[in-house]
């Protein structure tokens, strides 16, 4: 039985085109990111850029960038990805989903609550490698001396993807 090929599409954000690539079988969200789609397919493990890649829709994805963009920040998050890493990397990049759109986390608490309180720069190398932005929304987690001060984004888009999160997130918080 022949394992279909994965499907990209790109979705157009304010801040430049969004690219998905999913697996069919369980829509799962297995490279994103805004660079260009070369850059994109890179991230992917060859097990599966063999199966090649074919363009086509990706709801769920397109959906809830939708409705990120208009107002509900956390819906990135109830989008199924995978992505390959170890144990640490894994439990890292499911503890970012689940900081708040509008809120912002430190390497250092992220670290914390995966139970290694010493490992802030670690937290920092996987959400530098994780295959997965904005799905995994690590322009959330910033540096104890503040988002300025984070390396690995593009020039501004940290904090004009905070800024577009912010004034919903002030009017949804309890």
């Amino acid at each position: 039985m022949s394992v279909p090929p994965l499907i990209a599409c790109a979705i157009d954000t304010p801040f430049g085109d969004l690219h998905v690539v999913a697996s069919p079988e369980d829509d799962a969200v297995r490279a994103a990111g805004f660079g260009a789609r070369a850059e994109v397919l890179a991230w992917l493990p060859a097990r599966l850029t063999s199966r090649g890649v074919r363009t086509g829709a990706i709801p769920a994805a397109a959906a809830a960038v939708d409705a990120w963009l208009a107002g509900d920040g956390d819906a990135l998050a109830t989008v199924p990805v995978a992505q390959d890493g170890g144990p640490f990397s894994q439990e890292v990049w499911s503890l970012v989903r689940e900081v708040p759109a509008g809120s912002t986390a430190t390497y250092g608490e992220i670290a914390r609550l995966a139970g290694r309180p010493r490992a802030a720069r670690a937290v920092g190398t996987a959400c530098a490698r994780t295959a997965i932005f904005p799905f995994v929304p690590c322009h959330r987690i910033v540096s104890a001396a503040g988002p300025g001060r984070d390396a690995g984004f593009r020039s501004g888009l940290r904090e004009a993807m905070l800024a577009l999160e912010a004034p919903r997130a002030a009017g949804a918080r309890r």
